[in-house]
């Protein structure tokens, strides 16, 4: 059963954050609903729908920056006092737009994550969770990484609350009281949480940053994931979720609006599995999501509010009307003088438009003018990838983009990307100067292009700085410059778990350095581990390789480093690494190692099913173009052996993989290079002499013949 819903755009607002737009509940069972959303302007808007028409209820005044909404009121009550939190602020509104509450919650940051219920307030800075009862402090607790989103789940008696916090390091943490009752590992990151059933239950459906869905029942003690829905199209990461029987069979779908404008309704088959029954697609990321009546009474929709402050909604009510003979004559007129009333306000626009440019010349070329830059702003997002291991680097602009350009201190490669229509070109690099460039590259933009995404692979051991600059469509010319940090192990992601039966090599440092020192010398070696020094005296982290599938075990304390990883390059970067930071503290190491000999081995055993298959790929596309000259030659391709036709036939798919992929069989060739030269250098040989006889191993590669290499150098 699959449903048919058609867009009508409504009102647009300053660009807003995740979860910051709400429906009020119903006066009636069908009535229409108004809708509440707010601003990185600081304005709060609530609106309704009369005869088509955007019809303000009330509006606040500009302010801090709104992060969040949500809607609260007292038990068994209509949910419908808005509340909305600013810096560490907490403000509570009546439907009619009067203010009844001002909350200062005294954090030292600003609150990013919200939830009420009855005289409960639940809220959220980067790492500290809050709840207050009546506006006095009850319970405290402070999170191991940044928290992204809160939810709250009634108990199974239903006498009290069960606070679930989601957590950047793919954790969600479930609290009593002050204390961590235990956590859950989920797929992929977590930005949003949403309860499956708003009447209570102990049922939460969780949405990752890398795109997966899915449904986690809480218990008292444990936790246990029903259903997950994988993000197998690569779509964007997950901003918002909702619940609502929008297919009217009785039974709640789900509603998902994601960070590439994707947003999708999934109902449950006879099996109660979630499919996909509806899917749509706005041109920039969709920061809230609601199901219900808005447009017309009767007719229900999903409500979107999108980053640059659009409220659109999706409505099952048809767009063309059935009108009979008679209502002809009145649906034309009806449609001619809305349509003459928007030609009226365009051209009003466009006067405007016109004496606004010719006051701002007379401006700025008088004596006394001043330069004002244009103020924009920019969503950005750069995240590594565990499929392919590169970093996705997403920006999003308020207004269109003309230009960007990126530059890198670093090498690394651009990958191609679908949905990316902007034509790129490279500017000619001198990486031998000090402080030179690896990478010139330009990208223009189509007009009314908002969002752009590129990818990007890094090699591990080389790090240094990414820089954006973006240049938008905006009279006089303005640049902002976004910087991303490219660090020595870019390629691992944090884990929860690893394979201590592997061969591992340690690395030990000693020396007269604080915890937090050595934790700023980890953050700044891997991705994924949270600024804010850790509580406690020590703590271990686990990575794994996103490229190869190799892992790290990270365990630290004031005065003492202890690293293990099965590959030998991973130990020599960190070591490096490491000492450079030190030194530039001023501060002795003794360094330690334990190398493990047959970790070498075992490593090229994992690198051997990628090199096969890049060298193969290679040579079929070394092949394409003689067999295409045979096949025009001989006026068909029969007199071939299976092998070839099949690489005719599937030429397409192999040269835009091989497209895709620039640079992978290099890259390969030298990890192994690098593994080569660290295994000796440990054991205080220079082996650089014997690179060359590497590559021509490697050239007519057989792991036997690369391993006995190894062995006998």
């Amino acid at each position: 059963m699959e449903i048919n819903l058609n867009r009508v755009d409504y009102i647009q607002v300053g660009v807003t954050s995740q979860k910051t737009m709400r429906l009020l509940p119903a006066l009636g069972k069908k009535a229409t609903q108004k809708v509440a959303v707010a601003d990185h302007d600081g304005i709060l808007t609530c609106f309704g729908m009369k005869k088509g028409e955007a019809v303000p209820v009330f509006k606040t005044l500009p302010g801090q920056k709104i992060a969040r909404m949500d809607l609260g009121g007292a038990a068994g009550t209509p949910q419908e006092k808005i509340f909305v939190c600013s810096g560490s602020q907490v403000r509570g509104f009546t439907k009619k737009g009067k203010q009844f509450l001002t909350f200062e919650a005294n954090l030292t940051e600003s609150i990013n994550a919200m939830h009420v219920s009855g005289a409960d307030l639940f809220v959220c800075a980067s790492y500290i969770y809050n709840h207050y009862c009546d506006c006095k402090d009850q319970n405290y607790y402070l999170s191991g990484d940044k928290i992204n989103d809160i939810i709250c789940l009634s108990s199974e008696n239903g006498t009290c609350l069960v606070p679930v916090l989601a957590c950047q390091d793919r954790v969600l943490r479930v609290l009593q009281g002050s204390e961590l009752a235990y956590d859950i590992e989920v797929p992929g990151p977590p930005s949003v949480l949403e309860l499956y059933d708003k009447d209570g239950g102990e049922e939460l459906i969780c949405g990752t940053t890398d795109g997966n869905i899915g449904l986690v029942q809480i218990g008292e003690c444990s936790a246990a994931t029903k259903w997950e829905i994988d993000n197998d199209k690569k779509k964007g990461g997950i901003l918002c979720i909702d619940t609502y029987d929008i297919m009217g069979d009785g039974v709640n779908d789900i509603l998902v609006g994601r960070d590439d404008g994707t947003v999708e309704v999934y109902g449950f088959d006879s099996a109660n599995e979630p499919t996909l029954r509806f899917e749509h697609v706005l041109s920039e990321s969709v920061t809230s999501i609601q199901g219900g009546c808005v447009g017309k009474e009767s007719y229900d929709e999903v409500l979107t509010a999108t980053y640059t402050g659009w409220v659109t909604g999706l409505t099952t009510e048809p767009q063309k009307a059935e009108a009979g003979p008679g209502d002809e004559v009145r649906m034309s007129k009806e449609i001619q003088s809305k349509v003459e009333a928007l030609r009226a306000e365009l051209e009003q626009l466009q006067v405007k438009v016109k004496q606004g440019r010719e006051q701002y010349q007379q401006t700025s070329q008088s004596s006394t003018a001043v330069s004002a830059v244009p103020v924009f702003s920019i969503n950005d997002k750069f995240t590594l990838c565990q499929d392919d291991a590169s970093y996705n680097l997403t920006l999003e602009v308020q207004t269109a983009i003309d230009n960007l350009l990126l530059q890198s201190d670093v090498p690394i490669d651009l990958l191609d990307v679908d949905k990316n229509s902007a034509v790129v070109s490279f500017s000619e690099c001198d990486s031998e100067q000090p402080n030179g460039n690896f990478l010139l590259a330009t990208y223009r933009c189509q007009a009314n292009t908002t969002r752009l995404e590129l990818k990007v692979r890094s090699i591990e051991g080389q790090y240094g700085t990414l820089q954006a600059y973006i240049t938008p469509r905006l009279q006089p010319k303005t640049c902002q410059v976004r910087q991303y940090q490219i660090k020595p192990l870019s390629l691992h992601q944090r884990t929860h778990s690893i394979d201590q039966e592997r061969p591992m090599n340690r690395l030990s440092l000693v020396g007269q350095f604080s915890f937090a020192e050595i934790h700023s010398w980890v953050v700044f070696c891997l991705p994924e581990v949270p600024e804010k020094t850790p509580a406690g005296e020590s703590i271990t982290f686990y990575f794994h390789n996103t490229f190869l599938g190799t892992q790290l075990e990270a365990t630290y304390c004031k005065g003492e480093g202890h690293f293990k990883s099965d590959n030998i390059s991973t130990i020599s970067i960190l070591s490096d690494v490491l000492s450079k930071e030190a030194t530039k503290k001023k501060i002795n190491l003794n360094n330690s190692y334990d190398i493990n000999d047959e970790s070498v081995s075992h490593t090229l055993k994992m690198i051997h099913p990628k090199l096969e298959y890049q060298l193969l790929l290679a040579r079929k596309v070394q092949l394409i173009d003689a067999l295409k000259e045979l096949q025009v030659h001989e006026g068909n391709a029969d007199f071939l052996i299976p092998e070839y036709r099949n690489i005719l036939d599937e030429s397409a798919n192999l040269l835009e993989e091989y497209k895709k992929q620039p640079a992978h069989l290099e890259r390969l060739y030298g990890m192994i290079t690098d593994l080569f030269i660290d295994k000796f250098k440990f054991k205080g040989q220079n082996v650089k002499t014997k690179v060359s006889s590497l590559l021509e191993i490697l050239d007519n590669y057989d792991l036997n013949s690369l391993l006995d290499f190894f062995n006998e150098a």
